[in-house]
């Protein structure tokens, strides 16, 4: 191909994509994990390769230009096929098999209660599961679907939309029968916060589900705990839970099995609706495969 014919750096039409469909180098950037100067080189520089400005500046952010409002539709629909293909490449083109994404507790606790009856009703779908705590680590080819507890509109993780499993979720304060036996019955949230050891997780991600910030939602008064287990894991947490180390904050829904079969058990009666809710995170501007269809259809008869 000649240097007149050669096609834009392929990371040049990735900011373009991302800057028209937000019209914003800054949420183009967050999404790309650029900062708002870099975006905008490569939008330079992709102006100076077209020969014509792409953007203009508006009162509230930027305006493709008539120009660049068709390319955009060209680039989009070129990216995304090439984004589809080469996730079917990397999943050496096997469209039975179904790749979903999620953090090590949804899979340890939840998925492996529930994925035995999705293959028995579809014995030709291979599961393949990618495990990660923090979504935002996630490479949209590496995977099909992903599951994980979303907070709207404060923790979206980019090129990502999201669909509810649970409408309904409470978070409540659980531990094990082998803790109440050895330490007693909790009582109340003051002897919980004096006399119990609280399991924190500290993980930016998660920031939003916190001893503190549930106490106060609850109108309950509170202090720092006299003794504490913290990890940056919640799957470790709640492991430590199960083996009777200490009370934890968890989803309802999430662990359902285990409280139904006495594994678990709650710790105090409050309750406190749940910000964030076990959602389906499905990448965006892709074709879902049949695999992928068909455990979406599944997982919202559940």
């Amino acid at each position: 191909m000649s240097g007149r014919d050669a096609l834009p750096p392929l990371q040049c039409l990735k900011a373009f994509e991302a800057t028209a469909r937000h019209c914003s180098f800054t949420q183009a950037g967050r999404e790309l994990n650029l900062t708002q100067s870099a975006v905008s080189r490569q939008i330079k520089r992709l102006e100076e390769d077209l020969g014509r400005p792409l953007f203009e500046r508006v009162p509230d952010g930027l305006r493709p230009t008539p120009a660049a409002d068709h390319y955009y539709r060209v680039v989009r629909r070129l990216l995304r096929d090439l984004a589809d293909e080469t996730a079917r490449l990397r999943r050496h083109g096997d469209d039975h098999q179904l790749t979903l994404a999620t953090s090590p507790t949804i899979a340890s606790i939840w998925l492996s209660r529930h994925l035995p009856e999705f293959q028995r009703q579809h014995p030709h779908i291979e599961i393949r599961l990618l495990t990660m705590e923090d979504p935002y680590r996630l490479d949209l080819t590496e995977f099909d679907l992903g599951l994980y507890y979303h907070l709207e509109g404060q923790v979206d993780p980019p090129g990502l939309m999201a669909e509810t499993v649970f409408d309904e979720e409470n978070v409540i304060a659980v531990c094990s029968p082998h803790y109440t036996r050895h330490h007693g019955e909790v009582g109340t949230p003051e002897a919980l916060l004096r006399q119990h050891t609280l399991l924190v997780l500290e993980d930016h991600f998660n920031d939003w589900l916190t001893w503190q910030d549930w106490f106060k939602a609850l109108e309950l008064t509170w202090h720092e705990p006299t003794h504490c287990l913290r990890a940056n894991s919640y799957q470790v947490l709640l492991n430590a839970t199960l083996a009777g180390q200490g009370i934890i904050l968890g989803w309802e829904q999430l662990l359902a099995d285990e409280l139904r079969q006495g594994h678990l058990l709650r710790a105090l009666p409050q309750a406190l609706p749940s910000l964030g809710k076990l959602s389906l995170l499905i990448p965006q501007h892709r074709h879902l495969t049949q695999a992928s269809r068909t455990f979406q259809r599944w997982l919202a008869r559940l």
